[in-house]
Formats: structure tokens, C-alpha cells, sequence
């Protein structure tokens, strides 16, 4: 889905964008699971001017221990996955740098979603928060997009890399993986904070020495950011 929706380009302009707010050139991923598009836009920005020595260290609060392990093999430099636990919302001080979470602000309860949004100004670091949708549907309406992101699975399959037999066999065969990436999609969707959402996360977060920006990114489907950085570098 992240390729389909050019991810890594957008990602790159915002991650950008945070990083001339601080002077640690680091990212600090939270919530990476198995990685998602951010590795791709740590290569992208390692090739402009300036970001020839950025890294980039992938969290969670359940580490991936298959991709710790993968990437600790890998010869792409300053690039990690932090084996021990990272709460998003209370992120240790040793961790600075831009703060990113792509397409996991929606698994988030409100009181948690503001906690982060907290703990990023509170210890003065970039933030930037990426969803690729905006619950632009009615709630009662969530469903409707059960059926299109069902069939959507068997054209995006192939994308997939690295592709196994496995994914022909619980796609094409015996359609397991569309009808779960269906669900887990559609109930995701529901779950997206709004920008009016993003306001009242806000409420009480605003500062003089902290500054906040959120939109929607037009397109194939509406991308909803929001970027949190220490005003005193703008």
C-alpha cells in the first residue's frame, strides 16, 4: 500500500522538513513493527546534501526480533533496530532526534495519542506522524470499503517483497490474506483520527517554543500528517 501511495516520497519532503528543526541528524522510528516504508526514505534522504551521515534507529514497544536481527546483518550504514522496548510515550532522553510513526497513530486510545504527542514537545523533539487515511466516512459507513480492499489484495500481492509461495497459495487459492488485510484495512480506517481529532489531541499542547502543523496530502487516497518541531530552530 505504501508504494501504491508513493509513501516514501511524501515521508521524505516532511522527515526533511523536521530534521532542519534539530540538531541531531537522526530518526528515531516508533511503533516500527516489521519496518514499513521508512528504511526506503532513510536511503532517500542519505543521498541529499547534508544527510550523508543521518541515521536511523527502528523501535517498538514488541521489537521485531526477526528484522533486529536481519538489519543487524546489513551493511546499510547507521542504520538499527533497537532489540529493547521503546514506549512511544515515554521515549528515553538518550533517544533524540526526529520522531516518526507511519501508519500506527490510529492503533493509539486518545489518552495515549496524547501522551506521545506530549512527551515529543515536552522533550523538545520533532515529531512527525503519518496515516495513509483520513476517515473521511461517516462511521456507521466503515464497512463499505470491506469489499474494495478485498479485491484490492490481489492486485497489490505481487508487489510484495520478497514473494513466497505462500502468499500465491493465501491469496489466489484460498483467499485468507485478502479477507484479513480487508478487515484489518477497513477497521483501520474507522480508527484514523480526523483533522478535528488532531485539535482536540491538541488542546492544551500549544507553545510559543513548540509548533505544530497537520493536513492532508492529496491523491489516490488522502494521507493525513501531522508535524510537531521546536520553533526556536524555524
Amino acid at each position: 500500500m505504501h508504494k501504491l501511495l508513493n509513501s516514501s516520497d511524501r515521508l521524505t519532503a516532511l522527515t526533511a522538513k523536521a530534521l532542519q528543526t534539530t540538531d541531531t541528524v537522526r530518526i528515531i522510528d516508533l511503533c516500527s513493527g516489521s519496518g514499513g516504508p521508512m528504511i526506503e526514505v532513510y536511503n532517500l534522504l542519505r543521498k541529499k546534501p547534508g544527510f550523508e551521515k543521518l541515521e536511523l534507529i527502528l523501535t517498538d514497544l514488541y521489537p521485531n526480533a526477526e528484522l533486529a536481527a536481519e538489519i543487524s546483518k546489513s551493511s546499510i550504514p547507521g542504520l538499527s533496530y533497537q532489540a529493547s522496548p521503546v514506549n512511544a510515550k515515554d521515549v528515553d532522553d538518550k533517544l533524540k532526534g526526529v520522531r516518526t510513526m507511519v501508519g500506527s497513530f490510529h492503533h493509539m486510545k486518545p489518552d495515549t495519542a496524547k501522551a506521545i504527542l506530549k512527551n515529543a514537545r515536552d522533550s523538545n523533539q520533532p515529531i512527525c506522524i503519518y496515516e495513509i487515511s483520513d476517515n473521511s466516512l461517516p462511521s456507521f459507513l466503515w464497512w463499505i470499503s470491506l469489499p474494495m480492499i478485498f479485491l484490492m489484495a490481489f492486485f497489490i500481492t505481487p508487489l510484495v517483497r520478497p514473494f513466497s509461495l505462500k502468499q500465491i497459495v493465501f491469496t489466489y487459492l484460498l483467499p485468507v490474506i485478502p479477507f484479513f488485510f480487508a478487515w484489518d484495512g477497513a477497521v483501520s480506517n474507522a480508527r484514523t483520527y480526523t483533522l478535528n481529532d488532531i485539535d482536540v489531541l491538541l488542546e492544551g499542547l500549544h507553545t510559543k517554543d513548540y509548533k505544530w502543523e497537520k493536513g492532508l496530502i492529496p491523491g489516490m487516497a488522502k494521507r493525513l500528517y501531522l508535524l510537531g518541531v521546536p520553533s526556536r530552530k524555524l
